[in-house]
C-alpha cells in the first residue's frame, strides 16, 4: 500500500476511533470526571502511570485512587500531611502500590510548588522537534527526592531505550485538541506536532503490518521510526493516528 493511500485509510479509522462513544472503555474517561486544568492533568497522569494490563482493573482501580483523594486531587497533592498519607496504603495496581502512590503524591507536591507543574517542565524541556527530552528530564526532576529504588521503574526514560508508551500517551491527552471531546487540548504551551505515538503491543503490531515500522522491538528507536512515517502523513497532528493503530488492534484484532 503506497503513502498516500495507507493515510486515506487510516484518517478514516481515526474519525472512527477518535470519539466519545469509546470512551466507556478506555483510561481516558478517569480525568474527564474532571474540569479544574490541575485535576485534570493530575488525574491524567497518575491513570496513565498505571495504565497496563487488563483495561477494566485500569479503570476500576484509577477510580479507586481517585477516591482516595477525595476526588479532589489537585488539592490533595499541595495540602496534604502525614496522616492524610496513610488512607493511600491499601492502594496496589500490579506492581504499583502503596509506596509508589506515596512518594508520587510528594513528587508532584514538589513539581507545583518548585517547577510551576507538570505542564511547566515538559515545556520547557521539550525540543523544538520532540518531547522526549522533555521525558528524560521529567524523570530526572521527579525523582530528586528522597525515594525508594523501587519506584524508579515507574517513569520510563526515552535516553534509556524505553519506549515511554504511558508517558507519550499522557502527552497525548493533555496536548492534542479537545474538538472530538476525546483529548484535553489543556497545554497550549506545546505543539501536538511534536508528540510521539504511544508505542505498545497493539499499536506496534498494527504498524508492523501495514509496514509502518520494520523495528521489532517496541523501544526508543521504534518510536523514532514510526513518528518519521506519521510526522509524513500529518506534520500538524501526527498522534491521532494512535487512534486508528489502537482500534485497529484493539478492536479489529487486525
Amino acid at each position: 500500500m503506497k503513502l498516500n493511500e495507507l493515510k486515506d485509510f487510516l484518517d478514516t479509522k481515526v474519525v472512527q476511533y477518535n470519539n466519545p462513544q469509546f470512551l466507556d472503555s478506555d483510561p481516558i474517561r478517569v480525568p474527564h470526571l474532571f474540569a479544574k486544568k490541575e485535576d485534570i492533568e493530575i488525574s491524567a497522569f497518575l491513570t496513565a502511570t498505571i495504565a497496563w494490563g487488563n483495561r477494566k482493573s485500569i479503570i476500576n482501580n484509577a477510580n479507586y485512587l481517585m477516591e482516595l483523594l477525595d476526588y479532589d486531587p489537585y488539592n490533595f497533592v499541595l495540602s496534604h500531611n502525614e496522616s492524610d498519607l496513610i488512607k493511600l496504603e491499601p492502594f496496589v495496581h500490579r506492581t504499583f502500590n502503596s509506596i509508589d502512590l506515596i512518594y508520587f503524591i510528594k513528587s508532584l507536591r514538589n513539581i507545583y510548588n518548585h517547577y510551576s507543574g507538570l505542564e511547566g517542565i515538559f515545556n520547557q524541556y521539550s525540543s523544538d522537534t520532540s518531547t522526549q527530552p522533555a521525558i528524560t528530564k521529567f524523570k530526572q526532576i521527579f525523582f530528586e527526592l528522597t525515594h525508594p529504588k523501587r519506584t524508579t521503574k515507574h517513569i520510563s526514560d526515552p535516553a534509556k531505550g524505553s519506549a515511554a508508551k504511558r508517558l507519550n500517551m499522557f502527552l497525548r491527552w493533555m496536548v492534542r485538541d479537545n474538538t472530538t471531546n476525546v483529548d484535553f487540548g489543556i497545554w497550549k504551551s506545546i505543539s501536538p506536532s511534536i508528540l510521539s505515538c504511544p508505542l505498545d503491543v497493539h499499536s506496534g503490531n498494527v504498524a508492523r503490518k501495514l509496514g509502518l515500522l520494520i523495528r521489532k522491538q517496541n523501544d526508543s528507536k521504534s518510536v523514532t521510526e514510526l513518528d518519521s512515517l506519521l510526522r509524513k502523513m500529518d506534520p500538524i497532528d501526527p498522534v491521532k493516528y494512535d487512534f486508528a493503530l489502537f482500534g485497529l488492534g484493539v478492536f479489529e484484532k487486525f
